[in-house]
């Protein structure tokens, strides 16, 4: 057996280490933006021990394709890489059991309403006292504190709250538009990840314990964040651009050709030059009824400004519409005017897969199936030397024993514990 350690510990040495080897961190969190702030600690080298409820755990282990086995796709892309702790902390056991598991943790994630986990003792203050350089990270939909906080969030509700329905859109069209994808999710975890990590190097200097408020409404505001400046010093509300680019460029837009839409990128007076030149309208970079000329011949300026936005819109609607949005891509591309065809998601990512771009998917897997992910949004020289590494995905209670025997506990007991459903 010391053989085997010793070969086990040799074999973890011999591998890079990751940026967080050695922090072990509570994830009391489920759905998405908690376990997501908590799969970047995992695959960043961390331990994470995720904390569930016994019955049916996680909410995500049956949604989705293959939810039967208990480990859905859904769920593996989302908790890769961590460990499962099936454990029910209505019980004073459960709670002491998480209690006991702090005292070695670096870091506690939950995302319970506010006042939910006191009732367990497992919020900051309780455990604090039990580690005083724990690093505590809520995450909710509206804050800890305020008139609002006890309210229940979902993305869509949220991105109705925050004024996001009505910056989608076009301003023909009085009915409110939501992104199609749990965007304010998938930012709070990133947000709640980016804060627990700056707490963690930020120990160097304090040895504190420290607390993290994250909320699905800050996370949204940091989305629409030169927007909400905006509004916030000069009280300047968004207007609804539909498919325009956010600069106002009058050729930052997107048009209909005979193939599809194309969306043009077309926002500096150079650009604007060359995307009139390849469509024969370059007598628009000379009419001062069209374009605001000394700004657009001024050496220092960035966008264009329009005079008569609607002609130009029709003039440049006109001339592509009989043309095709696959190769006027390719064209406006090579003279250095950005473009794109409007794809599908899935058209996107087939493309990517044909090595359009240096992006790879990362592949985790459910012990049932592989499955394909788009990885954590960068790349570092060490993700080829790890490609095995922190991949799976936990089934429910899956290292209920050994977590419990790392505590302390006796065969007898962890054994008594399941007899009464306190774990699975």
């Amino acid at each position: 057996m010391k053989v085997q350690s010793y070969l086990i510990g040799s074999i973890r040495e011999a591998r890079m280490k990751k940026p967080l080897d050695g922090i072990r961190v509570i994830d009391m969190s489920h759905v998405i933006a908690g376990p997501f702030a908590s799969l970047y600690l995992a695959q960043l080298g961390a331990e994470v021990i995720k904390i569930e409820p016994p019955v049916n755990g996680d909410v995500m282990r049956t949604s989705g394709i293959n939810a039967s086995n208990g480990v859905s796709n859904g769920f593996t892309a989302l908790n890769a890489g961590k460990r499962s702790l099936a454990i029910d902390i209505h019980f004073p056991e459960g709670s002491e059991a998480i209690k006991k598991l702090a005292k070695s943790s670096d870091v506690f994630i939950e995302n319970f309403k506010p006042g939910v986990v006191s009732k367990y003792g497992l919020d900051f203050d309780s455990i604090k006292k039990i580690n005083e350089n724990i690093i505590y990270c809520s995450i909710s939909g509206y804050g800890q504190t305020g008139a609002w906080s006890e309210r229940g969030a979902y993305d869509h509700v949220m991105q109705a709250m925050t004024g996001m329905m009505l910056m989608s859109g076009s301003a023909e069209n009085a009915e409110p538009i939501k992104v199609g994808f749990p965007l304010i999710d998938g930012a709070a975890g990133i947000v709640a990840a980016l804060a627990i990590l700056a707490a963690i190097a930020g120990r160097a200097n304090n040895n504190n314990a420290q607390y993290i408020d994250s909320s699905m409404l800050e996370a949204s505001l940091t989305l629409m964040y030169p927007s909400a400046s905006a509004y916030l010093t000069d009280g300047i509300e968004p207007q609804r651009l539909g498919n325009r680019g956010y600069t106002g460029s009058p050729t930052a837009d997107t048009y209909k050709c005979h193939d599809g839409w194309l969306a043009v990128g077309a926002n500096t007076p150079k650009q604007f030059r060359k995307f009139s030149e390849i469509l024969d309208l370059s007598y628009l970079c000379s009419d001062e009824n069209i374009i605001d000329l000394e700004a657009f011949n001024s050496p220092g300026s960035a966008f264009v400004i329009a005079k008569n936005y609607l002609y130009i819109k029709h003039k440049f609607q006109e001339a592509l519409a009989l043309k095709s949005a696959y190769e006027m891509e390719v064209v406006l591309n090579q003279n250095a005017v950005p473009a794109a065809r409007v794809r599908t998601l899935g058209e996107f990512l087939e493309e990517l897969a044909k090595g359009k771009s240096n992006w790879y998917p990362t592949i985790f897997n459910s012990g049932f199936t592989d499955v394909r992910t788009t990885g954590l949004g960068f790349k570092n020289t060490q993700d080829k030397e790890d490609e095995n590494e922190n991949k799976f995905a936990p089934t429910l209670g899956q290292d209920n024993d050994e977590i419990l025997k790392e505590l302390g506990y006796s065969i007898s007991y962890i054994n008594n514990l399941r007899k009464n459903g306190i774990v699975s």
